[in-house]
């Protein structure tokens, strides 16, 4: 009587529910080998990405986030920020508050961080907070309490940049980010002061500040360049009535406007999947906010396990991490895609029973080459909830149980890929 009653008004649900509820993903966490404070992510490609942070803390991972291991760092100060331009040549900062000369301790490698080498920044009492490379000799750095420096040697002598001499000139800088070698823009301020935007369309040799009439009270953490006329920067107060607040100009960077978006907190970092998908971390109050339509309208969601994140990054449109307190990494899932029918030759779920589940359900898989297999369960809203299978399998006919006992009931969908591409799809409904 209970399995007759709770079908028809799944089925109802079964027509009237899309197969993919969440267009813009989901995020989970990952298990690493710290739980030091992590500050900074970067990630080259979709494979190969390090993480930074308290006591010297550097991780590794060259599998795309699932796995990370621990590098030997040669400082236990913090190090607040880590670039790599390439899977070999990375470079890093770390802050030297406890004994003289303080200032900034600059690390190095040109092996993929299987050894360092540091040097102190010539300039004491400058604390770098970005890094930016173009290639092996030439890069910028930004840091407190005023520094906008490039080299063209690797990093062996640094030059403060020419800015102009407006009032908001020479804040810290926080962020740098370049459209290519001739048009770039940085970013900082001073909380509750001023924030600032710098931006340069001659490779550097002169910055101009924002005009102080168009710049927002507080720190601008993040920037995104969209093309040489349209850049979008983070920041915001956290103070009730502010919140987050985004700043734009669509003229190159001469005329900029501020918005708060009615969201509490800071963004303290911006980084886009998409032209139109973009993504910012809350840092203390655990939330992530992301839009659709390229930064116009945001919402907020919690981040899994309450992580506190500051850093985020895309390298490309289906990989995406986060970094935070903690020992918080964060690894991005691309949304679940609509399902398509299994074309004849590929791989798929032959049977799945029973179906409907209270318990046990069986999984029956025809894998027609050999290859890395997933077989993975999500909840409606997209987030994965357990993964039945993930190893090599050769081709042949293969059986797996899950067991659904634990979950609540409702609708769920699983996921079939074989090398991480889909190769059937389809619905688990779990009764009680």
């Amino acid at each position: 009587m209970k399995l007759r009653s709770f079908i028809p008004s799944f089925l109802i649900l079964l027509f009237l529910i899309p197969y993919y509820v969440l267009p813009q993903g989901t995020w989970e966490r990952v298990v690493v080998p710290t739980m030091h404070n992590l500050r900074s992510v970067s990630f080259p490609d979709s494979l190969n990405g390090w993480a930074v942070g308290d006591s010297g803390t550097i991780l590794h991972t060259g599998d795309g986030g699932n796995t990370w291991t621990q590098q030997d760092s040669p400082v236990e100060n913090d190090i607040v920020y880590v670039f790599f331009l390439n899977q070999n040549l990375g470079w890093a900062a770390a802050l030297n508050f406890t004994e003289p000369p303080f200032g900034t301790i600059l690390l190095k490698t040109s092996n993929g961080g299987d050894s360092w080498g540091s040097s102190l920044y010539p300039d004491e009492n400058i604390f770098i907070s970005c890094i930016h490379y173009f290639d092996s000799l030439t890069g910028w750095m930004g840091g407190k309490p005023h520094a906008l420096v490039k080299t063209i040697d690797g990093g062996n002598i640094w030059t403060q940049a020419a800015i102009d001499t407006s009032t908001l000139a020479f804040f810290p800088v926080l962020t740098i980010a370049f459209l290519n070698q001739e048009v770039g823009y940085a970013s900082g301020g001073m909380f509750d002061i001023a924030g600032v935007i710098w931006r340069t369309q001659n490779g550097g040799d002169l910055w101009y500040a924002i005009d102080p009439s168009q710049a927002p009270a507080d720190e601008v953490h993040g920037l995104h360049i969209f093309d040489e006329m349209h850049v979008m920067g983070s920041g915001g107060d956290p103070d009730y009535g502010y919140g987050v607040g985004m700043i734009r100009s669509s003229d190159g960077g001469v005329n900029w406007n501020y918005d708060e978006i009615g969201v509490q907190g800071i963004a303290y970092d911006i980084d886009f999947r998409t032209s139109s998908q973009a993504w910012s971390p809350l840092g203390p109050l655990c939330k992530l906010i992301f839009s659709l339509d390229s930064g116009d309208t945001w919402t907020e969601i919690p981040t899994p396990d309450s992580a506190a994140i500051y850093d985020i990054t895309f390298p490309d449109s289906l990989h995406g991490y986060g970094v935070g307190n903690r020992g918080a990494v964060l690894k991005y899932r691309p949304p679940v895609q609509p399902g398509v029918p299994s074309m004849k030759g590929s791989s798929e779920v032959l049977r799945m029973y029973p179906n409907p589940t209270s318990g046990i359900t069986n999984y029956e898989l025809r894998i027609t080459k050999e290859g890395d297999c997933q077989l993975e369960v999500f909840d409606l809203l997209g987030s994965k909830i357990a993964e039945v299978v993930r190893e090599i399998l050769p081709p042949g006919i293969h059986s797996f149980s899950f067991d659904a006992s634990r979950l609540p009931e409702g609708v769920y969908l699983y996921q079939l890929r074989i090398d991480g591409v889909v190769s059937d799809k389809g619905k688990l409904i779990v009764i009680r």
